[in-house]
C-alpha cells in the first residue's frame, strides 16, 4: 500500500499496490503492521456498506461522540463519489478545515478517517457502493452531523444535491448549535 498524507492532521489517502498477472491483480487493503506504523486505528468494531442509487445523493456529514467516537476506512468499490471529511478536534492544527477526495471503483483508493472528524460523501454517478469500516459500533444517541451545506465550512459540492435524507438536511448550522461540538 502506499500511504499519502493529506491537507488534514492525521488523515491519509491509501493506494494499492496492485501485483498483476495473466489472472488479474492481487492487492492488500488493509494490514495491521502498516497502518499502525501511520498511526492508524487498527481494530474495527463493524463494516457498512451503502448503496445510493441516484447521482446527486449525499449522505452525511456525520460523526460520534463520547466512547462512541470512530475511526473510518472508507472505499468506493462501485461508481465514483467525493469523499469530504472535516476535522472538528479542538487544538488540531487543521481544526474545522475540511479536504475532499475522489474515491471510485476504478481508482481503488481508500480515505483512513480518525476518531474526531465529520465525514460523508456526494455520488458522482448512479448506483454507489460505498465499504467502510468503523473502529466503534453505530450508536443512535452518539450521532452528530454538520449540515453539508454550512456557509461556515464552505463545503463546495461539484452537484446539484438529488437525493438527502431528512436528517441529514436538519442538521443545525454551525451559528446556530446550542452545545459546543464534541471534541
Amino acid at each position: 500500500m502506499i500511504f499519502h498524507p493529506t491537507t488534514l492532521a492525521d488523515c491519509w489517502l491509501i493506494d494499492l499496490e496492485p501485483r498483476g498477472d495473466e489472472r488479474g491483480f492481487f492487492a492488500r487493503t488493509m494490514c495491521r503492521d502498516e497502518f499502525a506504523a501511520h498511526g492508524i486505528v487498527t481494530d474495527y468494531a463493524q463494516q457498512n456498506l451503502s448503496l445510493s442509487r441516484e447521482t446527486g445523493t449525499l449522505r452525511g456529514m456525520h460523526f460520534q461522540r463520547g466512547e462512541h467516537v470512530e475511526a473510518k476506512l472508507v472505499r468506493a468499490i462501485r461508481g465514483t463519489i467525493l469523499d469530504v471529511i472535516v476535522d472538528l478536534r479542538e487544538g488540531s492544527p487543521s481544526h474545522m478545515r475540511h479536504e475532499a477526495f475522489e474515491l471510485s471503483g476504478d481508482n481503488r483508493r481508500a480515505l483512513y478517517v480518525p476518531p474526531g472528524f465529520a465525514h460523508g460523501f456526494q455520488t458522482l454517478t448512479p448506483d454507489c457502493e460505498v465499504l467502510y469500516s468503523v473502529s466503534a459500533p453505530y450508536a443512535p444517541g452518539a450521532e452528530g452531523g454538520l449540515r453539508h451545506d454550512d456557509p461556515a465550512l464552505g463545503i463546495s459540492w461539484p452537484l446539484p444535491v438529488a437525493v438527502i435524507s431528512p436528517k441529514d438536511a436538519a442538521w443545525p448550522l454551525l451559528a446556530e448549535r446550542a452545545e459546543a461540538l464534541p471534541f
